[in-house]
This record gives C-alpha cells, structure tokens and sequence, in this order.
C-alpha cells in the first residue's frame, strides 16, 4: 500500500495528463471535436502546472534548509 502511495504522489500528474489524452480522443472521434480540442489543452497544462509546483516546493525546502543552517 504504501508502494501505491508513493507511486501515486510522483507520477500523479503524468496519469492525469494521460486521462486527459485519452478523454480528448474519446471526444475528438465521437464528432465532439471542438470539445476534444479544448480538453487536449489540458494535458500541457496539467504538466506545466505540475512542474511549477514542484519547482516551487523544491525551492522552498531548499531554503528552509538553508534558513536553517545559519
């Protein structure tokens, strides 16, 4: 079980990006395109959001131990 957690607090946004994907075909082929379109946008978003977040939690760990060496 907590393998599964770990696994899931890493790779949660890659698995989110990629049901994103595939909800995006789903609605592409089923003649929803312009809804198929506006859901592919989320897949680059959800990744860049997840890289600016952990961006920001790294920077700020960092400093905390930096903080906390002085």
């Amino acid at each position: 079980m907590k393998k599964a957690i770990e696994f899931w607090g890493v790779y949660y946004p890659v698995i989110l990006a990629f049901l994103s994907f595939l909800y995006s075909v789903t609605l592409w082929f089923t003649g929803n395109k312009l809804e198929g379109i506006f859901v592919g946008i989320w897949v680059p978003s959800i990744l860049s959001a997840s890289i600016a977040l952990r961006q920001r939690r790294s920077d700020h760990s960092n400093q905390k131990n930096i903080n906390d060496g002085n």
